[in-house]
């Protein structure tokens, strides 16, 4: 039975090149296309990419401003996320193939990232009330995740999260729970998100907080602020102009891939088995029993497999937002690539004692099956080899970064211009938009550019 579980295991391709079609038409902004593609993918749950396939599905129909079927399909990946349990036969095969066995259960960040998506969909159906709810939602997945991580050096604040949700509280009259979120915001940033991601408090943020703290009354905290951030509060719109905050989706996040690792079991007492890569100066103790210590021979060379997260580089390194005779950049909030490198890094030495793991039991079970029959051992031990793969799974159609900024304008049809700039700080594209404004009222605007770099490529 081992060895037919073994001759099943999905082949040594990623993830990324699996879903090659679908990738190929989001990438060329063919949305339609590759939601045409995901809609025909009968094949997904039984690949054990349930969660993927709905993330993916919620974002093309967003993007196609199918906002309600969007939501559908989130809240049906929320369920999952929410309601995994782990399978102990999947569990079990696992360690004697590879994790792709198992169902993806999805990172943490991916999880949160539901409701961002969920947010948007609710405010351009009008229904800031829904959008709230996602916020407190966030809240609790949030809270969840800093109980979960105690360390400063992890992730488990999301600033930009929480700037998310003072932007829906404040757009909904809210100012005192806008206020309160805006503030923990710029406590994150300028605790974990500087540190460890290298972004700032965006200014955008500061200027949000001090109109919060005004609205809400706050004058003392107005004050303080204003000192502390070296600017002025700004001053209230006309009562017939409204606001508007627009996001932008800059690039694709990264992708998993493989990576090797060679390791040389050397016996050690009392049933650990020690593996050592010298090179990499990496050394794990790994208990196996005294009994099965001894059916792993003499020295041997076993290869481990595991994954790492390769950054596509987007096009565009910054951006203006230009609307009539205004103009101003975007700003930086959350870089969801940052991320998904340092919570990959954080986790890194349980993955690799997993995959150790999983190696020792195979190496045992081959040495073992040998003692029997010398050609099954050896079938074993070479389906063993092409079984070892990592787990490259990852939500792959989430931007690279994300940027916003918000502008006070007339009441009407506005025409935005959105300049998107390279390195060299050369406008390279302008794209045309347009939106309604309302007096009073604050509209949102959400706009992926998907131009990036191939993965690996600097």
């Amino acid at each position: 039975m081992v060895l037919v579980a073994m001759f099943t295991v999905p082949g040594c391709q990623s993830y990324y090149q699996l879903h090659q079609e679908f990738h190929n038409h989001f990438r060329s902004g063919n949305i339609e296309e590759a939601a045409r593609v995901l809609e025909n993918d009968r094949r997904a749950e039984r690949r054990r990419t349930r969660l993927l396939h709905l993330m993916n599905q919620g974002v093309v129909e967003h993007m196609l401003d199918n906002y309600y079927r969007s939501n559908q399909i989130f809240e049906e990946a929320y369920i999952l996320g929410q309601d995994f349990r782990a399978d102990l036969i999947d569990e079990a095969l696992a360690l004697l193939t590879n994790p792709k066995v198992t169902e993806y259960r999805g990172e943490h960040f991916e999880l949160l990232m539901i409701h961002y998506y969920k947010a948007m969909n609710f405010i351009h159906l009008g229904d800031m009330e829904a959008a709230l709810v996602e916020c407190r939602r966030l809240n609790i997945g949030l809270a969840a995740l800093e109980d979960r991580y105690s360390s400063n050096n992890r992730y488990r604040r999301d600033a930009f999260i929480h700037n998310l949700m003072g932007i829906i509280y404040d757009a909904s009259g809210d100012y005192n729970n806008a206020f309160i979120a805006y503030r923990n915001a710029l406590e994150i940033y300028e605790d974990d998100y500087t540190r460890l991601f290298g972004i700032t408090a965006p200014e955008q943020l500061k200027r949000d907080l001090l109109r919060a703290a005004h609205r809400t009354g706050f004058r003392d905290q107005v004050a303080i602020f204003e000192e502390r951030f070296n600017m002025t509060l700004d001053a209230e719109a006309a009562e017939d102009r409204g606001e508007l905050v627009f996001f932008w989706q800059n690039g694709l996040g990264p992708v998993k891939q493989e990576q090797n690792l060679m390791f040389t079991i050397v016996r050690g007492s009392a049933g650990i088995v020690h593996f050592q890569n010298e090179e990499a100066g990496l050394s794990f103790a790994v208990p196996v029993s005294k009994e099965s210590s001894g059916d792993l021979g003499d020295l041997r060379v076993v290869r481990m497999a595991f994954p790492k997260y390769v950054e596509r580089r987007p096009v565009y390194t910054s951006a203006r937002l230009k609307a009539g005779n205004l103009s101003g950049p975007l700003y930086k909030a959350q870089s969801i690539n940052e991320i998904a490198l340092k919570s990959l890094e954080d986790r890194m030495l349980r993955e690799m004692g997993t995959a150790l793991l999983r190696l020792a039991i195979r190496q045992v079970a081959e040495q073992r099956i040998r003692k029997e029959n010398q050609a099954i051992g050896s079938i074993f031990g070479i389906l063993g080899a092409i079984a070892e793969q990592a787990d490259t799974r990852n939500w792959q159609t989430l931007p690279h970064s994300i940027y916003y900024t918000r502008m006070t304008l007339p009441e009407g049809t506005a025409d935005l211009s959105l300049e998107l700039i390279l390195p060299n700080n050369n406008v390279a594209r302008t794209i045309k938009l347009q939106t309604e404004i309302r007096a009073g009222r604050t509209s949102f605007m959400n706009f992926h550019t998907l131009d990036a770099k191939p993965p690996g490529v600097r």
